[in-house]
């Protein structure tokens, strides 16, 4: 039975790949040539891969060089700029992009799109780097230095290549999100695949259209993923013996220390203090700053509701998958859970589409309601689900279960009585992420939303696409409050590393 359920899951995480392959073979190979060999899909083409190739460069340099300054240096107050560098997090790249536009109407070219998603998407190498920095083994370093080696070159030959897997790993979700960002790119009026898709599904519904520049967009993010296993390759760093637990010895900057603090400084200021000044100023003087405490109250208490049920739906989904995981290991276990990671790198509006399309063929009474939008974000976020009901499976010992068997608890009493209080904090870890995901999905949510339901997201879009910033700030300020609870989480130092994979999944 256990088995059933995960294939009928990894079906649902793969029906966006199944969507595009369907597709392609309907219209035929000419057919998918002339929709895809065109002068538009190639300007689209250089725009998206000039977008991703820039935006991991920046977060990589961002990411790396600020991680080795809080975890490798005197810099003052390194605690509290790790709190400061993981914050962006808390904002969606989408406001933040509607408070830059706000303030610089100028800003809607690659160098603004650019500046906007490397500052959003930063964190995502930060943490990785971090968390590698932390594990490395500080003798190492030291036995380096005392070969007289710079500080530089101690970085260059002796850390750097230890960090090459946690880099490269941040570097693909920085690449995956700026494939299927929507809402920044849309606002900053920057073409891609994502932005091209909507808006030829928004303005003609074509079908055949949309889905093949959604096939190109697959095709990109398989690239990436290939990319990076072979980037990784198969070398380790891990040491041969646990070593003593000590901290390693901090760097002085000396005269660089004022450089350094400067040059962060700038980068929080970019990435947080210049999107919250702008809701601010939208409060202060937007002219649309009156606040329909009415229509918010019903547009949060909506959002609390659809993120609550797809959190309810998207862990019980999860349940199965992980369960199988630990508990009957085997090549077609590794496969089915492997299976839901690819229906998630799969940008929200491929999955969007192939919804609409499904929904719209084989049961066109679920068009646009909420079992449509609840499924899409089961696609989208199972892994943050499967990655901390996982971890909880394999802290639970099967032997409660064993005992309880052979007292004769049939196997519903069992589940009920044993398994599940065993995996319950696994359980509420993994919907707490999922329900964070939601509060701030916008994509698929404009797309397959109910008409004239409004989320948080939506609302957003919708007063700040109209230039109505002060309406649209109340929106963005509980977005804010209601993802604050994740950045806590990934800026704490716990040992909750599946708690943090599940975040930045």
């Amino acid at each position: 039975m256990t088995v059933l359920l995960a294939v009928a899951v990894a079906a649902l995480a793969l029906l966006p790949l199944a969507h595009i392959v369907v597709a392609a073979v309907d219209v035929g190979w000419s057919g998918v040539a002339e929709l895809v060999f065109r002068r538009r899909v190639a300007d689209l083409l250089g725009n998206t891969l000039r977008l991703v190739a820039g935006a991991v460069a920046v977060c990589t340099v961002l990411g790396v060089g600020a991680a080795w300054l809080v975890e490798r240096t005197a810099l003052p107050g390194r605690r509290v700029w790790h709190v400061l560098l993981v914050a962006p997090l808390a904002l969606p790249a989408f406001v933040s992009s509607s408070a830059w536009i706000s303030l610089l109407p100028g800003l809607d070219t690659y160098g603004g799109a650019l500046l906007v998603v490397s500052l959003a998407y930063a964190p995502f190498v930060y943490l990785p780097a971090v968390a590698a920095f932390r594990g490395l083994d500080p003798a190492l370093e030291e036995t380096a230095r005392g070969l007289g080696l710079s500080s530089w070159a101690v970085f260059r030959r002796v850390q750097l290549p230890q960090l090459r897997v946690a880099v490269l790993g941040g570097a693909l979700l920085v690449a995956l999100h700026v494939l299927a960002e929507f809402g920044a790119l849309a606002m900053l009026r920057y073409p891609t695949f994502t932005t091209a898709v909507y808006d030829q599904y928004r303005a003609t519904f074509n079908g055949p259209a949309a889905t093949m520049l959604a096939g190109v967009l697959v095709l990109l993010c398989l690239v990436l993923l290939l990319a990076e296993i072979r980037l990784r390759g198969a070398r380790g760093y891990a040491r041969t013996g646990a070593g003593a637990a000590r901290s390693p010895r901090p760097v002085r900057l000396g005269l660089l220390t004022g450089p350094a603090l400067v040059a962060l400084a700038t980068v929080v200021g970019l990435s947080l203090l210049v999107p919250l000044a702008a809701l601010v100023s939208w409060f202060a003087t937007g002219t649309s700053a009156r606040v329909d405490w009415a229509a918010l109250a019903t547009t949060t208490g909506t959002t609390l509701a659809l993120a609550a049920g797809a959190a309810a739906v998207t862990t019980a989904l999860a349940l199965p998958t992980g369960w199988l995981a630990v508990r009957r290991r085997g090549p077609l276990a590794t496969l089915l859970e492997r299976t839901t990671y690819l229906g998630s790198a799969v940008p929200a509006i491929v999955v969007a589409l192939a919804l609409v399309t499904v929904s719209i063929r084989l049961l066109p009474g679920l068009y646009q309601t909420v079992p449509v939008l609840l499924a899409a974000y089961a696609v989208l976020f199972l892994p943050r689900a499967i990655v901390t009901v996982r971890a909880a499976v394999e802290q639970s010992p099967p032997v409660h279960d064993d005992v309880a068997a052979s007292l004769g608890v049939s196997s519903p009493a069992r589940l009920w009585r044993v398994t599940l209080p065993l995996l319950a904090p696994g359980i509420g870890a993994g919907a707490a992420l999922v329900f964070l995901a939601v509060v701030t999905e916008l994509t698929a949510t404009l797309l397959l939303a109910p008409t004239g339901t409004e989320t948080l997201a939506t609302a957003f879009w919708s007063a700040s696409s109209a230039l109505e910033y002060g309406a649209a700030a109340p929106y963005a300020v509980v977005m804010v409050l209601l993802s604050a609870p994740a950045t806590v989480l990934l800026s704490r130092d716990p040992s909750s590393r599946d708690v943090r994979r599940g975040l930045t999944t």
